[in-house]
């Protein structure tokens, strides 16, 4: 059987400290949900984790049974936001946020093996509430900068500003879309322990 593990291939892009660093990110496959509202109340946001978690395992264990097989841990989710007018985002106008929510997949999944992932799990069960919602997508983000942040989600401030101002030290301007990868389980994670690297492309 063969294995690999992305998170170990792409070490630059999953593994971040206190120190904003630069990277260049590049062409990667996703499951995506696109959404809007406040991640913290927000039930399309839960039920887009939802479905994109069920997904990605039933991905993993048909490739397991494949007759050559191959294994590999599930990716953490990562979510991109923004807002039509970036005043609302600054201003943590959470309500009037726009999120997509996802979790990067090998390049072996393709649609065909996306559609047998559904079949498998069968819509009609009601198993994964975003279920016609999900869709993969290749992206590629380019010159980025990122950074650690550990603590709670509502006290990322002041580690955005940080990273901001490094990106101007470099002579280069945010540009894009805020990106969050989510290293910790905040089911099991105290929060101010939670682990987030947020990265953000620039120009």
């Amino acid at each position: 059987m063969k294995k690999f593990d992305l998170k170990k291939d792409l070490v630059a892009l999953y593994k971040a400290t206190a120190k904003p660093a630069l990277i260049k990110v590049p062409k990667l496959r996703y499951l995506m949900i696109d959404g809007q509202g406040d991640p913290n109340t927000s039930k399309a946001f839960a039920d887009a984790i939802t479905t994109l978690y069920g997904l990605s395992y039933t991905l993993k264990f048909m490739l397991k049974k494949e007759p050559e097989a191959i294994d590999y841990p599930v990716m953490p989710l990562e979510a991109i936001w923004w807002a039509d007018d970036m005043n609302d985002f600054m201003k943590a106008n959470k309500n009037k946020w726009k999120w997509t929510a996802m979790i990067m997949q090998p390049s072996i999944i393709t649609a065909k093996t996306l559609k047998a992932a559904k079949v498998e799990l069968d819509p009609k069960k009601k198993v994964l509430p975003s279920f016609d919602l999900v869709r993969l997508e290749d992206m590629t983000e380019g010159h980025c900068a990122q950074i650690l942040h550990v603590g709670s989600y509502a006290s990322e401030g002041p580690t955005i500003i940080k990273l901001h101002e490094f990106i101007k030290v470099q002579g280069k301007a945010p540009c894009g879309k805020h990106r969050e990868i989510y290293m910790s389980d905040a089911r099991r994670v105290a929060p101010d322990k939670l682990k987030t690297i947020i990265r953000q492309p620039m120009g």
